[in-house]
């Protein structure tokens, strides 16, 4: 299997209820997917069936995640944790607001990794310094010892993203991570995410509804409506001669930025 992830006809429901039927994709080391759709089409669901983290109602009725050679649904909650952080990271739409305002930053990194391995504060610390260093952050010790409530929006987001890179995952998921953003500091974001594919290999997935990142970042895109995959193909196919009505709709909508 050459695959990092694969998805195999997934079906996820709510409490008995469908919300996405039939998804089938995969996702190779060190490449990107897009998902994109409008609200309310699975997109944020699709990823979350990864982690197991649905909440509550939510399950995989159908299908099979692989990712490692390991089938996701059918692993306990003992064995998902393992997973959660160390293979596979994920960034929320706002990662900034699961990090406690009280609470220095140097500590939350070191509380992540403790998580799944033995550290010292140091450890931790010259783990994060190397991150941020990697990522273009300016005066990493500074924000070591800050507090989020001391840092904005932007920066407690790009803190976010360096969290789930910490262990160094091999599959990044990540739930629109620039729609909180202004568009100086998506632009910052998403090449941070170009770059740590680039260093470490990471795969993403990335779900988002601006057509534009996933112009910026996508190997694959894969579109959704209702639940159902509309579109799936290389980002070039997809995204330059689109087969649907509703990838032209969707296109049509928003301007595109490009990769520069």
């Amino acid at each position: 299997m050459d695959e990092l992830l694969k998805y195999q006809s997934v079906d996820v429901c709510y409490n008995g209820k469908s919300v996405v039927q039939d998804i089938s994709f995969s996702l190779k080391k060190g490449e990107i997917l897009g998902i994109a759709g409008e609200s309310g089409s699975g997109k944020s669901t699709i990823i979350k069936a990864a982690l197991g983290i649905l909440g509550q109602g939510g399950m995989v009725t159908k299908g099979d995640i692989w990712f490692a050679r390991k089938n996701l649904p059918d692993l306990s909650e003992k064995e998902m944790q393992k997973i959660r952080g160390a293979q596979i990271g994920m960034i929320f739409q706002d990662a900034g607001a699961s990090l406690c305002p009280i609470r220095k930053i140097k500590d939350q990194i070191r509380e992540s990794m403790e998580a799944h391995q033995k550290t010292t504060k140091e450890e931790a610390g010259e783990r994060a310094l190397e991150l941020f260093e990697k990522l273009g952050f300016r005066d990493g010790q500074r924000i070591l010892e800050s507090y989020p409530f001391e840092m904005s929006g932007g920066m407690n987001q790009r803190i976010g993203i360096a969290i789930a890179m910490l262990m160094n995952p091999s599959l990044l998921l990540a739930d629109e991570p620039t729609s909180a953003l202004d568009v100086s500091v998506q632009k910052q974001a998403v090449e941070e995410m170009l770059m740590l594919r680039e260093t470490y290999g990471t795969a993403i997935a990335l779900v988002t509804h601006n057509i534009g990142v996933i112009s910026a970042m996508a190997d694959q895109v894969l579109i959704l409506r209702g639940g159902r995959i509309v579109e799936y193909g290389s980002a070039a196919q997809v995204l330059q001669d689109p087969k649907e009505e509703y990838t032209k709709e969707l296109l049509a909508a928003v301007p595109k930025l490009r990769r520069s």
